[in-house]
């Protein structure tokens, strides 16, 4: 699978990130041709070479020539409906980078997403920007974009709101979950566009992985910084390990005077705060005392929505936490047809393994539509799953 890291050493923005998959190969004039079937006008596009730091990184730039009215969701969405030269998959990415965003802005201004007004991000060049990077993404042929600790910067800047902290409010609500370097760069580091194009096409790094390089690309940004040059390095190519990485964090608590109906409440509660995993396992604590230690696993971001649901719904008054390293496979979802209709399995993949895993809950409710045995359905399900990657492979 072709991946492409982005290197954001001094952050992103959606034009950045056009401009390093055109230097990686993607053609400008095909990149043309593509967007004038958007029904937008009063702008024109520019490709140019910016040398930075003794780096040669090509600037994109969409420069607008008239007025543009404010859009709401469902406007753009016509927008990019209505683009005759865009694949539907290339339009898909792109409503789900505005999709994002929208929710970002409506969680930031107590609205819905179709409410939102978008002002700078509904502006022409954004809307380009953005239906740019969906269209470089097929056009690299990539099968996944992976992110860098990205600089969350400082300062103020100048919105359509007023004066606004950095990183701006959406951008920080869209990076929830990436892993930031606070204070790092004296301006704003990551846009809001970068932002959604990041959260809605991309997956942040690994803290250690292989990597094989097939091609490097340079995208310029706009600014000058004095500590480091402002262009974003894509590299193309692909992982080279045969197990995926990632930083976890593990929280658990000894507790030994719950009642043990509670526990499933419990449990169903931290899986909707962002638990991967939950265990529950007998132990014996001080004086003798019989109890269960529980056990969590989930994202870094998702600790204090954890801490919350056991302090408020169990008895203890202390946890513990600490970082974990969780080697994975690779996974994806496919769906497959059985006689009784489709199930989606689960595709884990790692070297020479592959894991088949049918989706309980969708044969459980076919087994019960067609009065079949579930595990003649689970069996099936994977059967065909299994025949498919033959057929692929």
């Amino acid at each position: 699978m072709k991946s492409a890291f982005l290197d954001a050493f001094s952050g992103l923005s959606g034009d950045m990130i056009v401009g390093a998959m055109l230097d990686a190969g993607a053609d400008f004039g095909e990149l043309q041709a593509a967007l004038a079937s958007l029904p937008l006008d009063g702008y024109r596009l520019a490709a140019r070479r910016k040398v930075v730091s003794g780096i040669s990184a090509l600037k994109f730039d969409v420069e607008v020539s008239a007025v543009q009215p404010e859009r709401h969701l469902s406007d753009i969405r016509e927008v990019v409906r209505r683009a005759s030269g865009l694949t539907d998959s290339v339009k898909d990415r792109a409503m789900a980078v505005f999709g994002v965003l929208a929710e970002a802005e409506a969680k930031v201004h107590r609205t819905t997403a179709e409410e939102v007004h978008f002002h700078e991000v509904g502006a022409v060049d954004s809307i380009v920007d953005i239906v740019a990077a969906a269209w470089g993404f097929e056009r690299l042929g990539l099968g996944e974009m992976i992110v860098s600790t990205l600089p969350a910067g400082t300062g103020l800047v100048r919105s359509q709101h007023g004066i606004i902290p950095v990183p701006a409010p959406a951008t920080a609500e869209l990076l929830a979950g990436f892993a930031i370097r606070m204070g790092d760069g004296a301006s704003e580091m990551v846009t809001p566009t970068g932002a959604a194009i990041v959260r809605a096409l991309a997956a942040q790094a690994p803290p250690a992985m292989g990597f094989r390089i097939e091609r490097v690309g340079y995208g310029a940004g706009s600014k000058d910084f004095a500590d480091r040059p402002n262009v974003l390095r894509l590299m193309l190519g692909e992982r080279t390990q045969s197990y995926e990485a990632d930083e976890m964090v593990e929280v658990e608590a000894n507790i030994d005077d719950l009642n043990p109906q509670i526990y499933e409440h419990v449990v169903e509660r931290l899986f909707e705060a962002g638990a991967r995993d939950v265990t529950l396992t007998p132990t014996i604590m001080k004086k003798g005392r019989p109890a269960v230690t529980v056990a969590i696993l989930a994202e870094p971001s998702a600790r204090e929505r954890i801490a919350a649901v056991l302090f408020a719904e169990t008895s203890t008054i202390g946890l513990r936490y600490h970082p974990v390293a969780r080697l994975k496979l690779a996974r994806e979802i496919n769906e497959v047809d059985t006689r009784w209709g489709r199930v989606r399995v689960k595709v884990s993949r790692g070297g020479d393994v592959v894991t088949l895993s049918p989706e309980y809950e969708d044969c459980k409710r076919l087994a019960r539509e067609h009065h079949v045995a579930l595990r003649t359905i689970l069996e099936e399900a994977q059967a065909a799953a299994r025949r498919q990657i033959s057929r692929d492979d």
